[in-house]
């Protein structure tokens, strides 16, 4: 939209002022409005205008501003609020800003109640911008001027926070402060300025003007060293400048990285290879690896081989307990009989431990009765379709049950975390032996136990991978799904936790674990896995004008309906495409194992796992961002409690 004089570039309704600190705003408190980001003359400013109450998108408006400050308020005049749901920065803050520009009126008068709301300020006067914390009803931002007054919080009902800082990061370089994730620093572009600022970063140990100066000839690469974390708002802003660069600058300190810093920049990736699996293993080929004593031989070309085409199902009762670490590769017959036999007595002391507990002891063990309960309510509706645990009286659950409990002997820390079951059930549905079965499971845990840990560091960290990998190899999908407030890759969230067990039928699960278990060809083949099916689905997410709601009911709906060879292919397909490329960055490459991970400088010792409460669901993904937090009932993962959350 343009006028005399000036170019609207960005626009987003659905944007509300909140003047009640009531957590459940009667619709007077409610303010509807509308957002611009509006070029004018050499300024680009940012407009918020109320809506009529008609509600006419036609009747939005700029509202003039009474240069003299007739619209402004001071403290005295504005009331004092003390919001109990979000204390920093939920409603109107008790600075009301003073504009100094005048846009064209149409139909409020600036006398109107509502029109008086209306705000203008040039980006050039913002100092900071504070988002809001995940889980509310609806995400907002709060802007703060180099004054030192905040604008009135911005509640972003429909969602829109991610695209409108997509569109202030033309103009601004937006920084993640390192003491408040939530909170950006704002820097104009001006070399000048930004020099001028950089003191406020309080980031670099060395020489200021060194980091500013070198930062102004390679942006990309300065940052990389000082910065302690870039986001992806304004990566195009830190592209590397090869002719801007003066050969005559002394190369960069070799100081590590910021801990935390992460860069998420466009790369140049090129065609994607053409992959095509192999047939599964055999017996017979896999007897061909067995050499004297029974050692297994060029257990390498094995496990490519296993990579490459999986097993036939025949074979997998035994080689499953090497891919799960239970027996060693180099072992020999002998050796692998000595250790099951140590294995075994182990397990059935540890298994003891509970079984010998009696009702009255365990009255008074609420931790153990807890996990007792859990497992059984989890292992009564495991695979129960599956004709190896079907019916009333099955065996097969008396020993999911069984195995379960003692891992909760097991692992004292960690115990039993819903989920845990649809791991044991295809273990020992193939190997339908206890004691082998539990240790196998022990195997699989130790690859995964993170997932279930309560403090989900794990899981955020496998997310944020998962995107960056994403974000080098399909950039407009990452910005489809930001502009959906999709990006968090919060429905991803189950994929993770359990290896995609709900998303295959289930002889495809066999075939895609076992092909993980291999290492091949790096630690997180499950990441491109995620992103295989993304890629396949990106034209239906994208083509189909899907919003949020619709983009989770979509990926919902992919369950068994997914080929597992065609997404090992393509997730084959996508590591290779990635590894040929000469200007990976090195936060993917060590996500892809092709470098070591980057040691932090002060390594702090390993948490021990928190104790867990037997009755705690699953580790809850994060609340998609603008979208409202979900009842309690949606942290289960279990079908049966899907149906019930959606009934009630």
């Amino acid at each position: 939209m343009e006028g005399a004089g000036y170019r609207v570039v960005f626009e987003k309704g659905g944007v509300y002022l909140h003047t009640s600190a009531k957590k459940h705003q009667d619709p007077d408190s409610l303010i509807a409005g509308v957002i611009r980001v509006v070029e004018k003359d050499s300024d680009v400013l940012l407009h918020w205008v109320p809506v009529e109450e008609a509600g006419d998108s036609t009747q939005i408006l700029f509202s003039k501003k009474d240069v003299s400050g007739g619209d402004s308020c001071t403290s005295e005049d504005e009331p004092t609020f003390d919001p109990g749901y979000e204390p920093d920065w939920a409603v109107i803050s008790t600075v009301r800003p003073q504009s100094s520009h005048s846009e064209p009126t149409r139909g409020v008068e600036p006398s109107s109640p509502r029109g008086s709301w209306a705000f203008s300020v040039s980006l050039g006067e913002l100092k900071s911008i504070r988002r809001s914390k995940p889980g509310l009803s609806w995400a907002y931002l709060v802007l703060v001027t180099q004054a030192g007054g905040s604008l009135p919080a911005l509640h972003f009902h429909r969602g829109g926070t991610r695209a409108l800082l997509r569109v202030l990061s033309r103009y601004l370089l937006l920084a993640s402060s390192p003491q408040d994730s939530r909170l950006y620093l704002v820097f104009p572009h001006d070399s000048s300025a930004l020099s001028s600022s950089f003191h406020h970063l309080q980031l670099f140990d060395q020489d200021s003007s060194n980091v500013v100066s070198r930062f102004l000839q390679d942006p990309y690469s300065t940052t990389f060293s000082s910065f302690s974390r870039v986001t992806n708002f304004f990566r195009g802003a830190l592209q590397p400048h090869p002719e801007g660069a003066s050969p005559d600058l002394p190369p960069p300190p070799d100081d590590e990285p910021e801990p935390g810093f992460e860069v998420i920049s466009c790369v140049e990736l090129g065609p994607r290879p053409a992959v095509e699996r192999a047939p599964p293993v055999t017996e017979e080929e896999w007897t061909h690896h067995v050499g004297p004593e029974g050692r297994l031989q060029e257990v390498p070309v094995l496990k490519a081989r296993i990579f490459s085409g999986g097993l036939s199902p025949g074979l997998r009762r035994d080689a499953w307990k090497f891919l799960l670490g239970y027996l060693s590769w180099e072992g020999s017959a002998e050796e692998h009989k000595a250790h099951v036999r140590k294995k075994t007595d182990e397990y059935f002391r540890m298994k003891l431990q509970w079984k010998s507990v009696s009702p009255e002891q365990e009255r008074r063990n609420s931790l153990l009765h807890g996990y007792r309960s859990l497992i059984e309510r989890d292992v009564s509706r495991t695979d129960r379709t599956n004709k190896f645990y079907e019916g009333p009286e099955n065996p097969g659950l008396g020993l999911l049950n069984d195995i379960l409990l003692t891992y909760c002997m097991y692992h004292f820390d960690l115990g039993y975390v819903q989920g845990m079951s649809d791991l044991l059930s295809p273990i020992l549905y193939v190997i339908q032996n206890e004691v082998d079965a539990f240790w196998c499971f022990c195997g699989f845990m130790e690859l995964v136990h993170g997932n279930f840990e309560e403090s989900q560091e794990t899981m955020k960290r496998q997310l944020g991978q998962l995107l960056l990998l994403l974000r080098v190899l399909d950039p407009p999908l990452c910005d489809f799904l930001d502009s959906q407030d999709s990006g968090s890759l919060c429905f991803c969230f189950r994929w993770l936790l359990i290896w995609f067990k709900r998303e295959f039928p289930f002889p495809d699960v066999l075939r895609l674990w076992e092909v993980l278990w291999t290492g091949l060809p790096g630690p997180n083949l499950h990441l491109l896995v995620a992103c295989a099916i993304l890629d396949m689905e990106r034209d239906t997410l994208m083509l189909s004008g899907f919003g949020s709601n619709e983009i989770l009911k979509h990926i919902n709906e992919l369950t068994m309906k997914l080929s597992v060879e065609d997404v090992l292919t393509r997730a084959e397909a996508l590591y290779r495409q990635l590894t040929t490329c000469p200007e990976l960055p090195h936060n993917v490459q060590e996500v892809l194992g092709l470098v070591p991970p980057t040691e932090p400088r002060s390594p702090s010792p390993p948490a021990s796992p928190l104790p867990l409460s037997p009755t705690r669901a699953p580790p809850a993904p994060p609340p998609p961002e603008d979208t409202a937090p979900q009842p309690d009932s949606s942290l289960e993962i279990l079908p049966e409690e899907e149906e019930e959350s959606a009934e009630s």
